[in-house]
């Protein structure tokens, strides 16, 4: 990974942190982190990206009231994941990033959920009314990120 691209995926969970702690924004903003965990995977080893996941999970889990865990798991597999999917799918066209950004949050949010254990919300509530725009939001954020910073890009480096 380039050291432009390292410095990008920082800057993108220093603004997360700001905009949900600091500011108060909450599920306001969108999930930043795994944005920046989706997108560095793809240009990381399924370790490194497995452990990129896993600490930006466990400081989501740091910052939770209940259920310390299930965000490292499910951002661990998500990141794991997006390194994986380079061997599958190999272009990056703006419909593939899209269902790439898409799937990859909801699919931590339904992986968190069902670690969460006795913490956890109802289902349809939480995955179906404010997971899928959450979903939405967070791929609308990591196309347009992709597309005008081309240090994140496979293709474009």
């Amino acid at each position: 990974m380039k050291p432009s691209a390292a410095f990008l995926l920082l800057v993108l969970l220093a603004v997360h942190l700001l905009l949900r702690a600091g500011l108060g924004f909450g599920n306001g903003s969108p999930d930043l982190a795994l944005v920046a965990v989706l997108a560095g995977s793809r240009l990381m080893t399924v370790r490194s990206a497995a452990a990129m996941g896993f600490l930006v999970g466990l400081t989501e889990d740091a910052m939770a009231m209940t259920s310390f865990g299930a965000s490292a798991l499910a951002t661990t597999l998500a990141g794991a994941g997006g390194a994986r999917s380079r061997d599958v799918f190999v272009g990056e066209s703006i419909p593939f990033l899209t269902a790439y950004f898409l799937v990859g949050k909801w699919g931590r949010d339904l992986l968190a959920w069902a670690a969460s254990g006795a913490a956890r919300p109802e289902f349809v509530p939480h995955m179906l009314v404010s997971s899928v725009p959450a979903a939405l939001y967070a791929a609308a954020v990591g196309v347009a990120l992709l597309l005008f910073f081309p240090a994140l890009s496979r293709s474009r480096q």
